[in-house]
């Protein structure tokens, strides 16, 4: 069985080890989240600045490969770094898994200013919107109105947590995924 929609990120461990975190839900509020699980691979590239990805993507592959059919993918952080398309993390997850893909950064990049902001929960800071697949308006009312009292969304703020080494509630069965 497919799920409709996966928020996801990725924490990197003093093992050298990178966990990736995933909550799944049918629908992109993420009101009812349907499973969340974790894989673990080897940090296969140092960081450089402006190639984030080459270090995101292989763990966000592992979560990502039982997650079935997915309409929309939500990461932490930006699609796009500025407004001529210069890509980040999620126009690469966009590119590579072929769906709309929503980037919510919690800080400003100062080159991202097509980014819609959003204020959520009363907050006074704003998350910074991107996307890719769908229209950027969009995307900002996706995040205005997904599940959550705090400024980011449950459902990011559950993957956080997993990444960091929360215990999984449940998968289909099974609490978590350890890949090599």
């Amino acid at each position: 069985m497919g799920f409709s929609c996966a928020a996801v990120d990725v924490c990197y461990l003093p093992s050298g080890r990178a966990r990736a975190a995933i909550v799944v839900a049918s629908r992109p509020d993420f009101a009812a989240v349907c499973a969340e699980w974790t894989a673990e691979v080897p940090v296969t590239a140092p960081y450089r600045p402006g190639q984030f990805f080459l270090r995101e993507l292989p763990p966000l592959r592992a979560v990502l490969a039982d997650a079935g059919p997915l309409r929309l993918i939500v990461v932490d952080g930006y699609v796009d770094l500025d407004p001529g398309g210069r890509p980040g993390l999620g126009a690469h997850v966009h590119r590579e898994f072929s769906v709309p893909v929503i980037g919510v950064a919690k800080t400003s990049f100062r080159t991202a200013t097509h980014a819609i902001p959003v204020i959520r929960a009363g907050s006074v800071q704003p998350l910074f919107v991107t996307a890719a697949g769908l229209p950027l308006t969009e995307a900002a009312s996706l995040v205005a109105t997904m599940a959550g009292r705090f400024r980011l969304p449950d459902a990011l703020r559950r993957a956080d947590a997993l990444a960091r080494g929360a215990r999984p509630v449940g998968r289909s069965g099974s609490a978590s995924n350890s890949g090599s």
